[in-house]
C-alpha cells in the first residue's frame, strides 16, 4: 500500500519532482531587529494543492467508479436503504479497487518508480514508463465511441496508435464508459429483484390488501433471494471479472 501511494505521488507530482535542487519548502528570513518571518515556497504550495487532488485522480482513474455504483444499485434494489452503510460500501470498493488495479500499480512501480529510487533513470524516463500501464488499463476499457467524441470535443486526432491518446482525451472518456459500463450492470442486477416487487405486489391487490406496502412483503423474498445465490460472492466476482475478461 505504501509503494502504491509513493508511486502516485511521482506520477501527479512530476513538477516537483523536477524541481531546482536545494529549494526549501519553507524559508525563514531573519529581519534587522532579530525578528523572523516565515514564509512557504511555490513548492509547497504546489504539493499541498496537488496532493488534495490525489483522492479524485484515484477514484476517477481506476475501477472504483463502476465497483461504488454496483453496490449502491445493489443495496437499493434490495430495498435496504441503509444497510450496508454507504462507509461500508466505500471501504468495500476501495480494497475491490486495490484488488483489480494491484497487477497495473506493481507494473508501475517495477517499471517506473523503483528504477528511479535505484537512480538508474531520470525521473521525465520514469513518469513515462509509470504511466504506459494505467493508460493501457484505461484505454482497454473505454468505448470507442467515447472516446471519438471527447477526442473531437477538444479537436485532437485521429491518432494513429492507441499509445498516442493523451490523458486529457482518455480520463473524460474512460469516466463516461464506466458510468455506462455501471449502469448496465446494475440494470441487470435490479431485474429479478423488481420480478419479486411486481409478483408480490400482483398477490397483495387480488388480494384485497392494497394498503399493505408491496415493499415490506417483498423484502424478505428479495433477501432470501440474495442470500441463495450467494448474491455478495457473485457480484463481487462478477466486477472483479469485467476488467480481465
Amino acid at each position: 500500500m505504501l509503494k502504491y501511494l509513493l508511486l502516485l505521488l511521482v506520477i501527479f507530482l512530476p513538477g516537483l519532482s523536477l524541481a531546482a535542487p536545494g529549494l526549501e519548502a519553507l524559508t525563514v528570513t531573519t529581519g534587522a531587529n532579530g525578528e523572523q518571518n516565515w514564509s512557504v515556497t511555490i513548492q509547497a504550495l504546489v504539493l499541498m494543492t496537488v496532493i488534495t487532488l490525489l483522492p479524485s485522480m484515484l477514484l476517477m482513474m481506476t475501477s472504483f467508479t463502476r465497483i461504488i455504483i454496483v453496490l449502491a444499485i445493489v443495496r437499493q434494489a434490495t430495498g435496504l436503504m441503509q444497510a450496508p452503510p454507504a462507509q461500508v460500501l466505500v471501504g468495500l470498493g476501495l480494497f475491490l479497487t486495490m484488488f483489480i488495479m494491484a497487477p497495473v500499480f506493481d507494473r508501475m512501480y517495477n517499471d517506473g518508480f523503483k528504477p528511479y529510487l535505484d537512480d538508474q533513470i531520470k525521473i521525465d524516463v520514469a513518469l513515462k514508463r509509470a504511466s504506459i500501464p494505467l493508460h493501457e488499463f484505461m484505454l482497454a476499457q473505454t468505448r470507442e465511441k467515447d472516446l471519438t467524441m471527447f477526442s473531437e470535443i477538444a479537436k485532437k486526432g485521429p491518432y494513429q496508435t492507441p499509445a498516442d491518446v493523451p490523458f486529457t482525451v482518455l480520463i473524460p472518456a474512460f469516466v463516461t464508459s464506466e458510468l455506462k459500463t455501471a449502469f448496465t450492470i446494475g440494470f441487470l442486477i435490479f431485474i429479478p429483484f423488481l420480478i419479486i416487487d411486481l409478483v408480490v405486489a400482483s398477490v397483495l391487490m387480488s388480494m384485497g390488501m392494497m394498503m399493505l406496502s408491496p415493499l415490506i412483503v417483498s423484502m424478505p423474498f428479495k433477501l432470501m433471494l440474495f442470500v441463495l445465490v450467494d448474491g455478495w460472492s457473485m457480484i463481487m466476482g462478477t466486477l472483479a471479472a469485467s476488467y480481465y475478461i
